[in-house]
């Protein structure tokens, strides 16, 4: 196995905290399903996924350049990341507000999946946090390091994926009672 347990276990634990941080591609998925329904949030929510693995791509081909030709860049990188999920976690605990557009109409689903690949993709701040967050994970002793990222991008991704479901099915739900109720 390319990746240890206990270091599996413990990217699983701190991608799925991350995953159920509030931000902007939660905030847009429920945003979507508020306004389309459950099917709506949930081709939101495979666009999102979409745009975070090319994100992961790039990060994976951009790792494996560094691994191969720089290997104290990519240390200099790992302190990179760990320095900015402290800062990320800062202004996370500092309150920084999320406001959903309510000027923003309802979209068809594959409206709702191109724009949440584009939301992923034009937020500068993804790729940065990838680079952050998944090379501190992989440990180029271990072997197979491009294998390694797929493996863990690939669990960040289902893991968010997953949970943004849950958003939408939630936003459905409760959408649904509110307009039922009036």
């Amino acid at each position: 196995m390319p990746i240890e347990w206990p270091d599996l276990l413990i990217f699983t634990g701190a991608a799925l905290t991350l995953n159920l941080t509030p931000g902007n591609d939660m905030m847009f998925v429920l945003g979507q399903a508020l306004r389309g329904g459950a099917h709506t949030g949930f081709a939101a929510s495979l666009g999102i996924a979409t745009g975070s693995a090319i994100h992961a791509s790039l990060v994976a081909a951009g790792v494996a350049v560094v691994l191969a030709q720089h290997p104290a860049v990519f240390d200099a990188i790992r302190y990179a990341g760990a320095a900015y999920l402290i800062w990320v976690a800062y202004r996370s605990l500092a309150g920084a507000s999320l406001a959903l557009d309510a000027t923003q109409r309802s979209r068809t689903p594959f409206e709702a999946w191109r724009d949440g690949t584009l939301v992923n993709l034009l937020n500068p701040k993804i790729i940065v946090f990838m680079f952050a967050f998944l090379p501190p994970f992989v440990r180029p002793e271990n072997g197979m390091p491009l294998l390694q990222l797929f493996i863990l991008a690939t669990i960040f991704n289902a893991g968010g994926t997953l949970i943004n479901f849950a958003v939408s099915a939630f936003a459905d739900r409760k959408s649904t009672r509110l307009n039922s109720s009036h």
